[in-house]
């Protein structure tokens, strides 16, 4: 046998029929018999023969391939969300490639290219925190391929959205503190420019203010929100000095970087600070005590970008306007956050 992948062709030559009708049984074309198809998929595992997913893509003009762009998949929104995409790509026989950003403009602008070498039939991607310029996403619109983004958007591309309302998650989040008595309530938010923080540090301030409460700067901590990040801004918080009744924070990992610095100092959680973090990851039922949180909806997140993307790839997206979806996260209330 020769060396080298096995082709039809191949396959053909060891059953003594022509490389298309090969093909056409690999494909279960009606006017191949069964008993063909049967003799064809025995020979072809029997030389291990591979579809050249790429050739295929050229010939049809489909891949059955979706590329997703995710900054991480050791989140559990982000596994959670992937999760989604595929329960509906799956039941119409599409296969996801997923590729990491970690969090890199570069390492995004390369995986975009390497997607659309692949012959992807669109992309879904949630936006990585140092991007800033969109030209390689601008370039997918451009190819008329189909995107769109979950979570992490942008309002410079015109292109189909699935997100959160972050303001109502963060508002009501806030709004549930101060009626628990907290008038002092710290804030940990991103400087980077991503929509999801600007919005949580929206719904912050506004319930603030329908409260009555003066917002106050020296109360915000910008960082990266990861859990050594919270740790190092509730340090921040405590060198300045400044009465605090509740934490905030649009990171679980940062409130529980907050907790622990909270509790190696001495005070009492929630008698003497309230907390409560953003993301529903699974570890936050555990902390002692539980922390409050926002659920995000990932699943039903994963599945509605689905949705919207496989319209778009039935559509003719150039026509369509590009569509917003909102979907309402859930506040849920431990006892980082309650009264005793």
């Amino acid at each position: 046998m020769k060396k080298g992948k096995s082709t039809i062709h191949d396959i053909a030559e060891k059953l003594g029929i022509t490389a298309s009708t090969v093909s056409r049984a690999l494909n279960d074309h009606p006017r191949i018999s069964e008993n063909t198809k049967k003799l064809v998929i025995k020979m072809a595992r029997q030389l291990n023969y591979q579809p050249n997913n790429i050739a295929s893509a050229l010939r049809s003009g489909k891949s059955k391939l979706i590329g997703v762009v995710v900054p991480t998949v050791n989140r559990n929104f982000f596994s959670s969300v992937i999760r989604g995409i595929e329960d509906i790509a799956n039941t119409l026989d599409y296969k996801v490639i997923i590729s990491q950003s970690y969090e890199d403009y570069e390492k995004e602008v390369q995986t975009v290219e390497a997607l659309l070498n692949a012959r992807v039939d669109g992309i879904i991607a949630s936006i990585a925190k140092n991007t800033e310029k969109f030209d390689h996403f601008q370039k997918v619109l451009d190819k008329g391929i189909p995107l769109v983004l979950f979570d992490r958007i942008t309002n410079s591309l015109e292109v189909s959205q699935v997100v959160i309302d972050d303001h109502y998650g963060a508002y009501q989040t806030v709004d549930h503190l101060i009626q628990q008595g907290c008038k002092r309530i710290v804030h940990f938010t991103s400087p980077k420019k991503i929509n999801i923080y600007k919005e949580r540090l929206r719904g912050y301030m506004d319930a603030l203010q329908d409260h009555s409460i003066p917002f106050d700067p020296l109360l915000i901590e910008e960082s990266n929100m990861q859990l050594e990040d919270g740790r190092q801004s509730m340090l921040n918080i405590l060198e300045k000095n400044i009465p605090f009744d509740a934490v905030f924070s649009s990171s679980d990992y940062a409130a529980m970087g907050a907790m622990q610095v909270l509790k190696e100092r001495g005070f009492k959680i929630p008698e003497q600070v309230m907390m409560a973090g953003f993301g529903n990851e699974p570890f936050t039922s555990f902390t002692d005590p539980p922390l409050t949180t926002v659920d995000q909806k990932s699943i039903p997140m994963g599945k509605e970008t689905a949705e919207t993307f496989f319209e778009l790839l039935k559509s003719d997206q150039k026509k369509d306007s590009p569509q917003k979806t909102v979907l309402k996260p859930e506040l849920i209330i431990r006892r980082s956050s309650q009264k005793k």
